[in-house]
């Protein structure tokens, strides 16, 4: 707390009060202290209550820990009770504080903790029935989704899962492409080739990774020809796995036009987030599919390009390419 000696009022740091002059402030680590030394709380900032936004924090918080520490997924009741808040409010308040529902933070923890169940056990069952126990069916539902895969293919470090990838040069560096029998699965750009290679398998190390033939050679075209081209349209089948607020992130992204640009805040706007445009910047740089999930046309709300996650060079050179091949289009419908 900070009190002035001239008015007898403190208040907390950031209070909208008129500023004081140095000289006359004295400052305390919390309001008992400075009402010893005859000072009285600011009818302003009201010092001495928690703030709105603090209280809200600390209610979601609670809930956090509370699916955390369960063996099984409180319903949203149970988490509304645990506040003393409506089912209806302590959804809409856990929504705006983490920019995620309760049950997609609660598949999110309940996921973390298999793959390290998994990870420790030799046969699926055995994890399916540790400490966060759930159906079979459910776990099998859920997990295929969540991890990408079947839970055995986790269990063996994906072994028995094929990942085919081919390297092609761009005038913005090497660009390899992953795919799966689903679809692409990732667009790398970078200077070093067996670094993206290297990338690619990290997540899966027992995961059959192996140097495309002919097959895809149709798809790497397409993906050299939208770097080069990022204002191309492109109907290449995706096969891109995130979290549920990363795969609003990404979709919405898909909706910008080429030329655009979209800052942070107004994603989370548009995913139905408001308060969650950090996490919006986040899921942006953990995109895993460049200019195909255009991340690259998502700046800060200052106009500032921000990070790009293949370097900010490329990213400049990306939208200036977009908006020269709309000046073009421009100049041809006026003529």
């Amino acid at each position: 707390m900070y009190a002035v000696v001239t008015t007898h009022i403190y208040s907390r740091p950031g209070c909208g009060s008129r500023t004081p002059r140095q000289a006359n402030v004295r400052f305390f680590p919390d309001g008992a202290e400075a009402r010893k030394e005859g000072f009285r709380p600011c009818k302003r900032c009201l010092p001495d209550e928690t703030p709105d936004w603090a209280s809200r924090a600390l209610s979601v918080s609670q809930m956090c820990r509370l699916i955390e520490g369960s063996s099984r997924t409180p319903t949203l009741t149970q988490l509304a009770q645990s506040v003393g808040y409506s089912p209806f409010h302590s959804h809409r308040m856990f929504l705006e504080v983490t920019g995620v529902t309760p049950r997609a933070y609660a598949v999110t923890v309940r996921t973390a903790a298999l793959k390290t169940s998994l990870g420790a056990k030799d046969r699926v069952s055995d994890a399916i029935h540790d400490e966060r126990a759930i159906s079979s069916a459910q776990f099998y539902a859920d997990m295929s989704r969540e991890l990408g895969m079947p839970p055995a293919t986790f269990v063996k470090g994906g072994k028995g899962m094929t990942i085919q990838f081919a390297i092609a040069p761009s005038n913005l560096g090497s660009v390899l492409v992953g795919a799966t029998d689903r679809g692409v699965c990732a667009v790398l750009i970078g200077d070093d080739p067996l670094a993206l290679v290297h990338d690619l398998s990290h997540c899966f190390p027992a995961a059959t990774v192996t140097v495309a033939g002919a097959e895809l050679a149709t798809t790497i075209s397409q993906v050299v020809g939208l770097v080069h081209e990022p204002s191309s349209a492109t109907t290449l089948p995706l096969d891109i796995r995130g979290t549920a607020f990363q795969c609003k992130v990404w979709h919405a992204l898909r909706q910008v036009l080429p030329g655009e640009t979209v800052a942070y805040s107004q994603i989370a706007d548009r995913i139905g987030m408001p308060s969650a445009a950090r996490a919006a910047a986040n899921a942006c740089g953990a995109n895993p599919i460049a200019v195909a999930v255009p991340c690259h046309r998502a700046i800060r709300g200052d106009g500032n390009l921000g990070g790009y996650r293949w370097g900010l060079e490329r990213k400049k050179s990306l939208l200036n390419r977009e908006r020269a091949t709309n000046a073009r289009g421009l100049r041809t419908s006026d003529s």
